[in-house]
């Protein structure tokens, strides 16, 4: 069985995170020194997904431009200028042995028409997806062999999200009878990370305004056709400006439990 391309959403414009996107796309807004977008594929990579889509959009250049140099940027290196075809790079550690294709999917276009987009490219019968923004610690391989043994079209990771506010419980007048600081919530929510089958194309189009979570997802769940990997452990989108830091801060703390390569 072909091992599944990972495919990841990564040219939208990361409006949220104008602090740091204004500049450069969402997936390479650093964490630990690294795009995000880095570690996204680590930990793919960790489990053995190595084959890499990425839907290129909003100032996708950029993207292109950071695996290009990655090597020499991070390793010293020799060079001729009078002859490059001898340029030496004297690596410091194991270079990451992935195959990455870069796919124009246009400025503007949603999450399903850029899934859609790269339809050539895969060629086996299961392939993953996930956006250029959220890490996980989730074990990659078990959701692929859920997905499996589920038999269902798509599957996706639900996780507790944590709440934003400070949540109370009411007493009785105008008392409060319980505060608590930005709970972990009971309810799931979509946690962004997928594996599909190939019929998922057939539901989707290339029109720039097709969205995966809208018709496509819902669908699927109507027709008993969407399972859910349920992940009760660490889990983190990186947002807003807010977000980015305090990820960072885990990074610089050592708190890294999305870091499953080390």
């Amino acid at each position: 069985m072909e091992k599944p391309k990972v495919v990841i959403l990564c040219g939208g414009e990361g409006t949220r995170l104008r602090e740091e996107t204004e500049y450069r796309p969402k997936p390479m807004v650093t964490v630990g020194g690294l795009p995000i977008l880095w570690h996204i594929m680590k930990t793919y990579a960790h489990y053995g997904f190595d084959e890499f889509v990425l839907c290129l959009g909003y100032k996708g250049d950029a993207i292109k431009q950071f695996f290009l140099t990655h090597e020499l940027m991070h390793n010293d290196f020799t060079i001729k200028l009078g002859d490059r075809s001898h340029d030496t790079v004297h690596k410091g550690s194991k270079a990451e042995d992935w195959t990455i294709t870069f796919a124009e999917t246009g400025l503007k276009s949603m999450t399903g028409s850029r899934i859609k987009r790269i339809e050539k490219y895969i060629g086996g019968d299961d392939f993953f997806v996930t956006y250029g923004d959220g890490l996980s610690s989730q074990d990659i391989k078990k959701e692929l062999e859920f997905h499996r043994k589920t038999g269902t079209t798509g599957t996706l990771t639900a996780i507790h999200p944590q709440s934003r506010f400070g949540m109370i419980k009411p007493g009785k007048g105008d008392l409060v009878e319980t505060f608590v600081e930005k709970p972990v919530l009971y309810d799931y929510v979509n946690g962004g990370y997928y594996v599909f089958n190939k019929d998922v194309f057939d539901m989707l189009s290339t029109d720039e305004k097709c969205v995966l979570e809208t018709g496509p997802l819902a669908s699927l769940a109507q027709k008993k056709q969407l399972a859910m990997f349920r992940h009760e452990k660490f889990w983190y989108a990186m947002d807003t400006y807010k977000d980015y830091l305090e990820l960072n801060k885990m990074w610089d703390e050592g708190k890294r439990p999305w870091v499953c390569w080390e």
